[in-house]
């Protein structure tokens, strides 16, 4: 099993002042996020863009609808990560990993049913659990699993469509393809994958762990959910720019991109797919609604296509994509898209030629 080690234990750090302040300042600034989020909401719901051109205001309602959307999410996923790094130390990590590098990954693959977030929330949470140790092959199973692997999505498919093929089909091929991709991973170095400023994060936190452990016994219990908080901001902020420019490069490719284009390919049994997952990267909808959107599609394409937009589009979409650019070097992120893409597309097209539904 690789684990993250440290590769500048020397590195002298200077500390800095007035931490406190500053995370107390962090802590208000995500407060005062989900207050613009319910002002967006209020723009959005009440139709305030109308005085827009048509265009313009296509533009402008589509980034508000995917940016409304994703950003609880993530606003959850930095909540949740600011909890990891005040509540769980890393020997709780150590002890939790599997020693064999299969069953590490298979269990990344599954812990969403622990860590319920969807692909806005699951990128902070995963870099969170770098921090604290958590093997990079462990990770991206996790992070391209959880968006599906997770009980709230499972609801939303069951609800959808019902016990039946589409249901296991999603639930396993999600599963299997998010391990499989993560187990390859297991061999890489975590200097060829994370970005550098990742790194230099993970060898601070390693050298100098009582800095990070935030287990002080006389700190009362909300202090440290304050600190908790503080820390989920400051995640909220550095993963946030990535999310607004994800939101309105999907925005933009569903304004100028008609989607009729894209519809009429679905005649073909390689075609539809291929559609299918398109649109999937291009819309960007949350995993935790997109079974519904899907859903309208039942009458116009192939079940096998229908599957593979419910595999490919939670796994990455421009926004999540954008957001692995936070964490992973540019070139494994083209990676984590090619090789979903990849095995949902043949898996699909041989079930959409080989399987009667």
């Amino acid at each position: 099993m690789k684990y993250i080690e440290s590769h500048s234990s020397s590195t002298e750090i200077t500390p800095r002042p007035a931490v406190g302040f500053f995370r107390s300042k962090a802590a208000l600034r995500l407060l005062l996020a989900i207050v613009i989020l319910a002002a967006l909401v209020i723009i959005r719901d009440n139709e305030l863009v109308g005085s827009l051109g048509s265009r313009a205001q296509t533009f402008v309602t589509i980034f508000l609808s995917i940016f409304i959307e994703a950003v609880p999410f993530l606003l959850a996923g930095s909540i949740v990560s600011g909890l990891l790094e005040v509540y769980v130390n890393s020997e709780t990590i150590y002890r939790f990993v599997p020693r064999h590098p299969l069953a590490a990954a298979l269990v990344g693959g599954g812990m969403g049913l622990i860590f319920p977030v969807c692909e806005c929330g699951v990128v902070p949470v995963t870099r969170r659990l770098y921090l604290k140790g958590l093997p990079i092959s462990m990770g991206i199973a996790f992070m391209l699993a959880a968006p599906v692997i997770n009980p709230v999505v499972l609801a939303s498919t069951y609800a959808a469509f019902g016990w039946g093929p589409i249901f296991y089909s999603r639930i396993i091929l999600s599963f299997l393809i998010a391990s499989v991709i993560g187990f390859v991973f297991h061999f890489a170095k975590p200097e060829d994958v994370l970005r550098s400023d990742q790194l230099a994060a993970i060898d601070h936190h390693q050298c100098h762990p009582h800095e990070h452990t935030h287990d002080h016994p006389h700190e009362s219990g909300l202090n440290r959910f304050w600190n908790a908080l503080s820390i989920g901001g400051d995640d909220f902020f550095d993963m946030g720019r990535y999310l607004i420019i994800g939101s309105m490069l999907a925005a933009a490719m569903q304004t100028l991109v008609p989607q009729p284009v894209l519809l009429a390919l679905g005649a073909g049994s390689a075609t539809s797919i291929l559609a299918m997952m398109t649109l999937a990267f291009v819309l960007s909808v949350c995993s935790t609604v997109d079974s519904f959107l899907a859903l309208a599609f039942v009458n116009s394409f192939p079940p096998a296509a229908i599957l593979a937009f419910l595999v490919f589009g939670p796994m990455v979409d421009i926004k999540s994509s954008l957001m692995f650019l936070g964490v992973f070097k540019r070139r494994v992120v083209l990676y984590l898209i090619l090789l979903p893409f990849m095995a949902t597309l043949m898996i699909t097209v041989y079930l959409n030629l080989n399987m009667s539904w």
